[in-house]
């Protein structure tokens, strides 16, 4: 039985689908179903599992989901998850189970993905410009009028290539376009609001195509300066809010509803409350949230980020502690060479070091009882391909004890660059018993 509820999403393949040995973190000698795997008895504390091992923790990950649904609900907004976070159709199910309105995703591939285990509301949230994943994506509206798929576009060069392939391959309703604002010297959007209106009409004049809204991304307004980054983010979204008034104005939209989309997972509290000083237009205006990396949190970027994000929120209306992170990463101590070090059996192939490296937590020795806090000072210092060193404070008495086969539980930060190494992860509950598994799709 999967842990998360899954919205009726076609996952029985994935439980169904034979498992061979060589899966990373997975003991087996022997094929196994996957659906077995939470009959086996499996425990990470007992070093049941292979090390390295990520772990997503089934009660964080049902707190943040619960958590979220409500933020939304409070502050009367829409969520449609970044999928390739993940990548995980258990944990889409789990998002859409729990009022997510769509999956946000990067590729036209990974709409694919999403598709076939079920999903029928997708926010493209990337340009749409090669001819095969145009392609791509127009097959799926042919084949199933019911599948909603949104797409960007932040310039006329794009407007016009969406425009000749819906040209050549009419579709039943048109093909709904956010329009992208950007950031100057950042990735992708047009550079100033001026440009986003005439990328607006050209999308309204475009037969085959439907001006859906205006999108942007907040969310790479980062510096040293905090008190800064955040007037930025405000004075961003302002402007968002500012082209949906100025394209209503001129009569663009034609739609059912206008879409405002942004919120990465740093300023989303920023984002729901900006796009509520949106002033009435024509048709109603749906506010769509597109933080990914909520669900699991981290132990690093995003936990700092949402640490300021829960302080910002008003404690009378969030009465619930904020975001717990769900994913670790556990390995063994394979050798003590230095009094104050361990190398341990993790490396860049296993965990995330783009934006942190990962943060000792938990030490234990494999057999019954919970793991032990590791002692302040203790730190990655830095990683290999399939090595972690993880240096101990020194004199600390940590430094005789730790032992080879020993276990370690690291933190990381920035999940989505830790779900990408993994074809499975391992749902756990509080004891750290293994109850299910959840796959990706990179």
């Amino acid at each position: 039985m999967h842990p998360l509820p899954h919205d009726g999403l076609a996952l029985a393949s994935l439980d169904e689908q034979l498992l061979v040995p060589g899966v990373k973190g997975l003991p087996i000698t022997e094929p196994l179903h996957q659906g077995a795997i939470g009959v086996q008895g499996w425990k990470v504390l007992h070093a049941d599992t292979s090390f390295p091992v990520a772990v997503l923790k089934t009660a964080a990950l049902k707190h943040n989901l619960d958590w979220m649904r409500r933020f939304c609900e409070r502050h009367k907004v829409s969520l449609a998850p970044h999928g390739k976070t993940t990548m995980s159709p258990q944990l889409f199910g789990a998002q859409l189970a729990n009022g997510a309105w769509g999956i946000t995703l990067a590729s036209a591939t990974q709409v694919q993905v999403a598709y076939r285990f079920g999903v029928r509301r997708v926010l493209l949230a990337n340009q749409l410009v090669a001819p095969a994943d145009i392609q791509a994506i127009l097959a799926l509206l042919h084949g199933d009028p019911d599948f909603d798929c949104i797409v960007l576009a932040d310039s006329l060069a794009g407007v016009a290539r969406l425009a000749q392939a819906v040209a050549a391959h009419p579709l039943q309703r048109p093909l709904p376009v956010l329009v992208e604002l950007g950031l100057a010297g950042k990735r992708a959007g047009c550079r100033t609001p001026e440009d986003a209106l005439t990328v607006a009409r050209a999308v309204e004049g475009a037969p085959g195509l439907l001006l859906a809204g205006f999108e942007g991304y907040e969310g790479l307004l980062v510096s040293g300066d905090r008190e800064a980054d955040l007037r930025a983010v405000d004075a961003f979204l302002a402007q968002l809010v500012l082209l949906a008034q100025s394209a209503d104005d001129e009569g663009l939209f034609t739609g059912q509803e206008i879409l405002l989309s942004a919120g990465g997972s740093s300023y989303f509290d920023l984002v729901a409350r900006g796009f509520a000083k949106v002033g009435n237009l024509s048709r109603p205006v749906r506010a769509v949230l597109r933080s990914g990396c909520y669900l699991t949190s981290d132990h690093g970027l995003y936990g700092r980020h949402l640490r300021e994000l829960d302080a910002r929120e008003d404690k009378e209306e969030n009465k619930h502690d904020g975001l717990r992170p769900a994913l670790e990463v556990w390995s063994m101590v394979q050798s003590r060479p230095e009094p104050n070090l361990a190398i341990l059996t993790m490396g860049k192939r296993d965990a995330s070091y783009d934006a942190d490296l990962p943060a000792p937590l938990l030490y234990h020795r494999p057999g019954p009882g919970a793991p032990n806090a590791l002692p302040p000072g203790c730190e990655i210092v830095k990683m290999n391909d399939q090595h972690a060193y993880l240096r101990l404070p020194e004199g600390h008495p940590l430094c005789s004890e730790l032992a080879v086969g020993d276990l370690v539980g690291c933190g990381i930060s920035h999940p989505c660059t830790t779900f990408d190494k993994w074809q499975l992860l391992l749902a756990v509950d509080d004891d750290y018993a293994v109850r299910s598994a959840f796959n990706t799709f990179f």
